[in-house]
This record gives structure tokens, C-alpha cells and sequence, in this order.
């Protein structure tokens, strides 16, 4: 089983020539709303990737009372995702506004809402029992985050961390993570906070692997990733595509 702790948000999502400067404004074309959020992302790549096996894949978190709650949970149903452990909050279900320019790069505002209501609390231990992978982000309450590590480390589950967005991850955390999955830049902030200092990818992911005893994915967009465990070093390319709209790429990737 593969479970999924985190955000879900419904996206707002603008197409412009180019992404607005400070204090510019810029005209764009139609806009659509669309199911987001870190987590809900991740749920559905895994469970679209599991499809046709015996996995299963479900989704904790929480939403508003409001009609987009409904909608965030839409797609989630639809690619198989048991939905049973998101609740409703007291907060707005969470938003994110998208722009995307004409190369498909982004520029994104999330406000939290509900998601900063999603408690460990949960998931049941049931849940974290050995053969599950534990699948974090870091847009819900972060203490919520490291309450749920500690308790799938001590069920038996495995644990992946995706550090995005990024932010300060205790030692202790990390110690129980198995698999950290990072961009370029939440490797260095990491890297960093550890004092393990700035250098290259491999090199970042290598002493990441070595300081806190897990497997290291450092994502390098277009460059590919590269990754390190026990078995050593190793980089892959990107499928070479037209980008479009690079949104949610990394969540597919954890996915």
C-alpha cells in the first residue's frame, strides 16, 4: 500500500506570454480550474502508475466545507485513490495560483487553508504497517509531518519525503526517512542547513545519503536526476519533450 500524507488544492491556472515582473501586470487568455496540491498530485501519479496491479493507493488530508472540497477529491476518485481519509476542516480548501508563460516555465502562490488542518492523527497505525510507503510533502503542518514519520518508522512502514517546498527538516526526521527526494534547490538549502555545504548535485546527494543514512533523488528538471545509496551514485537523463507546462512535474516524478 502506498499512503499519501499532505496537501490538496484546487489550482487556478493562467497562460501568459510571459510571467509578470514586480507590480506589472499582464494580460493572459482563458483560465481553468484544475485538482492540485502537492499530495493529491502524488497520490494520483502513483495510483495512475499502480493501475492494473495489486497496489493500492491512498490519500490523507483535508479539505474545506466549501463546493471546491468536493472538486479536489474529484480526480483523486477517479484514478482510484481511496479518498476515505480526507476530512473536512473548519478552513477554506486550499488554492494555488498558476502562471505559466509561453515556455512553460511557472511562478505559484498556494495558501494553505485546510491543509494546515491535516493531523497525523489521521492515520490509523494499521495503515503503517510493514510493506506500506509513507509519502510526505511539506505544504501541511510540518510538526503533523514528523509525528507521522516517528510512528511509520515505528510501525515498520517506509518512509519518502518530498522536501517541497522547501524547508528546515529536524535530524531526527531525517534519521527515519528512506527515500528524500529534492529538487536543486531544496538539496542546497538542505545541505546547508546541515552544514554539509553547497556543491554539485552528486556530490550533495552523496553526503546527504551519508549524513543521515537514506537514499538521496536530487531532481535536476531538464538535466534529469541523479540519486545515491548503498549501491553508489548514479544519474539519468530527461525524455527529451516540448514543455508545456512544467506544474506538478516534480510530484509526477515522486509519483
Amino acid at each position: 500500500m502506498i499512503v499519501v500524507f499532505g496537501s490538496l488544492n484546487i489550482d487556478i491556472v493562467m497562460a501568459a506570454d510571459h510571467l509578470p515582473r514586480p507590480g506589472e501586470t499582464v494580460i493572459g487568455a482563458d483560465y481553468f480550474l484544475v485538482p492540485g496540491g502537492k499530495g493529491a498530485n502524488q497520490a494520483c501519479a502513483a495510483a495512475r502508475a499502480a493501475k492494473g496491479t495489486e497496489t493500492q493507493v491512498a490519500m490523507i488530508g483535508r479539505v474545506g466545507r466549501d463546493d471546491w472540497g468536493g472538486l479536489a477529491t474529484e480526480l483523486l476518485a477517479e484514478a482510484g485513490v481511496d479518498i476515505a481519509g480526507v476530512g473536512r476542516g473548519a478552513r477554506l480548501t486550499g488554492c494555488a495560483s498558476v502562471l505559466v508563460d509561453r515556455a512553460g516555465e511557472n511562478a505559484i502562490v498556494v495558501a494553505s487553508g485546510a491543509n494546515m488542518e491535516a493531523s497525523a492523527a489521521q492515520v490509523p497505525d494499521e495503515m503503517l504497517a510493514p510493506g506500506t510507503w509513507l509519502v510526505l510533502q511539506m505544504e501541511v503542518d510540518l510538526a503533523e509531518n514528523w509525528a507521522l514519520i516517528t510512528r511509520a518508522r515505528a510501525q515498520g512502514a517506509r518512509v519518502l519525503l518530498n522536501v517541497a517546498p522547501a524547508a528546515a527538516v529536524p535530524d531526527a526526521a531525517l534519521a527515519a526517512v528512506d527515500v528524500l527526494v529534492v529538487n536543486q534547490i531544496e538539496a542546497a538549502m538542505l545541505a546547508e542547513a546541515g552544514g554539509l555545504g553547497p556543491s554539485d548535485p552528486i556530490a550533495t546527494a552523496r553526503a546527504l545519503r551519508a549524513a543521515h543514512g537514506l537514499v538521496a533523488i536530487v531532481t535536476l528538471g531538464a538535466a534529469g536526476a541523479v540519486a545515491c545509496s548503498d549501491d553508489g551514485a548514479f544519474a539519468l537523463d530527461a525524455l527529451v519533450v516540448n514543455a508545456v507546462d512544467t506544474t506538478g512535474a516534480g510530484d509526477a516524478f515522486v509519483g
